[in-house]
């Protein structure tokens, strides 16, 4: 109780406050531009941290990473533009519910249950970190490889255009994934002698081309501008989001439950978890013909569990020093900047700032309900400028953070060409989906399978041997013979005499 009593005296400081309450400021502002990620602001931040103390430093970052996660279902809903890659599993969802009029109940909705996926990741942070940390690590090479193989399953799963398209369109995305040094031999694959592909393809680049700028070709080749929302004034955005809490607590629960299992597993992150989590929903709903088209069950899964599996991600951060995803690897450097080393002992020796880390979980979600909404009603401006002049600025934020990445204009290239590939693939009916998935999840298998396959010396029996991997397995096995099982089902009611 010392120790918490601690934590609440270094949290509840002027200036910690105020750094919150700026990093909140510039989350919303850096995850509300199609182009700028999450990962990128915590980036940026890192050397501004440096002079900092480490409360205010970890919280500044906490901060950021919650509020940009959140502030990227902004442009998507508003113009189909995600602003992080999280976003990007229910854009199409809330972009639908835009132009039928119904903006406020897809942003209210998105912003309701982000912050409340941000409380319950951040109760199980502070709860349970070392418990579900150590059941982490019992993952090993095996257990991951048969998680992947659920991912990419779920990237077919999530399309509502033809299965064949998506199968293709996940080729196309595990195609990418192998460009680079192969993960074993070291020998390089698909670089065409190009130096800047020997670390494979960057993922922000691509996203940034598939969704932003296909989506300006589009706006260029079409006569008129198709995809515009009516510019009115977004009005009450909380109407309603009790009800539609009310209808689909399931869901809730659920996108809470699967944003933190999927949190705690090193490597996986918000991102992942919100796909999966949509799959998922679209699974089990009543009406899953419906997702894509404007459906709210799929934001409010998503959206609790991306943001869930954010504070979920520091569990195997700080007990262990294996970050959970890309913003918590950048985070360990602030961390041991600061004097703060990760790992078991941490809780030992400097209980009180592990519980003000804590304390600044909660403390980032409630601050991002009142500017959150500041922020949904500040972007309604970009309703009121023509599609013309947006457009232009939006493919420049869009070169400003392929480039930003690496520093490199080869990341603009990359932009400029999946571009044009996202462009094809919609206009001949190919979902974007499974190719992003593709891309995020067939580096995993691969370096999974292939390190599984060496310590196993060739036998595949080894891949259900272990309990957990044995349970993945016949999970994802009995997924894949679904389809199957449906379609026999289906035949054999259509032999079925009738009366």
């Amino acid at each position: 109780m010392e120790a918490l009593a601690a934590a609440f005296g270094l949290v509840l400081q002027a200036d910690v406050l105020t750094a919150v309450a700026l990093a909140a400021v510039f989350g919303l502002f850096v995850g509300a531009i199609p182009g700028l990620t999450a990962t990128m602001a915590v980036a940026l931040l890192v050397p501004v941290t440096i002079f900092m103390e480490p409360v205010p430093a970890v919280a500044v970052v906490v901060t950021v990473v919650a509020t940009a996660i959140f502030a990227g279902d902004i442009p998507g809903a508003l113009l189909r533009i995600p602003g992080t890659p999280a976003s990007a599993a229910y854009t199409d969802d809330a972009f639908a519910m835009s132009r039928a009029g119904d903006a406020e109940l897809a942003l209210g909705v998105s912003l309701v249950y982000s912050v409340l996926g941000g409380l319950v990741g951040a109760v199980v942070l502070t709860a349970a970190a070392p418990l579900l940390a150590e059941f982490a690590l019992q993952f090993s090479s095996f257990e991951y490889f048969w998680l992947a193989s659920l991912g990419l399953t779920c990237a077919v799963f999530m399309s509502a255009e033809s299965r064949v398209k998506a199968i293709g369109s996940l080729l196309l995305g595990l195609l990418v994934s192998t460009v680079g040094l192969d993960v074993v031999s070291g020998q390089a694959r698909f670089t065409f002698g190009r130096t800047e592909l020997l670390g494979g393809i960057n993922f922000i680049p691509v996203l940034i081309g598939l969704f932003a700028v296909s989506e300006v070709i589009r706006h260029m080749a079409a006569s008129t501008p198709d995809l515009r929302v009516p510019a009115r004034r977004i009005g009450n955005i909380f109407a309603g989001v009790a009800a539609v809490g009310r209808r689909h607590w399931r869901s809730v629960i659920r996108g809470n439950a699967l944003g933190v299992g999927i949190g705690i597993l090193p490597g996986a992150g918000g991102d992942i978890a919100a796909w999966i989590a949509y799959a998922v929903s679209k699974r089990c709903s009543r009406h899953p013909e419906l997702y894509g088209q404007g459906h709210v069950e799929g934001i409010v899964e998503s959206a609790s569990a991306n943001n869930s599996a954010l504070a979920s991600a520091w569990i195997p951060t700080l007990v262990f020093g294996i970050p959970g995803d890309s913003t918590t690897a950048i985070i360990i450097g602030v961390l041991y900047m600061q004097g703060l080393n990760p790992g078991p002992t941490v809780f030992l020796e400097r209980p009180e700032l592990v519980y003000a880390v804590f304390l600044t979980f909660f403390l980032a979600n409630l601050v991002m309900l009142p500017l959150g909404l500041a922020a949904i009603k500040s972007a309604t401006l970009l309703l009121r400028v023509p599609r013309d002049l947006l457009m232009p600025i939006i493919l420049a934020c869009c070169i400003v953070g392929a480039f930003a990445i690496n520093n490199a204009a080869f990341g603009i290239v990359v932009m400029l060409v999946f571009g044009l590939v996202g462009f094809l693939m919609e206009e001949n009916g190919f979902p974007l989906t499974p190719a992003i998935l593709g891309m995020v999840l067939g580096r995993m298998v691969e370096e999974q399978f292939m390190i599984s396959m060496i310590k196993a010396e060739g036998s595949v029996l080894a891949f259900v041997d272990r309990p957990i991997a044995g349970l993945l397995a016949l999970l994802a096995l009995t997924v894949w013979a679904w389809p199957a099982v449906q379609i026999a089902r289906a035949r054999v009611a259509g032999l079925r005499p009738v009366g």
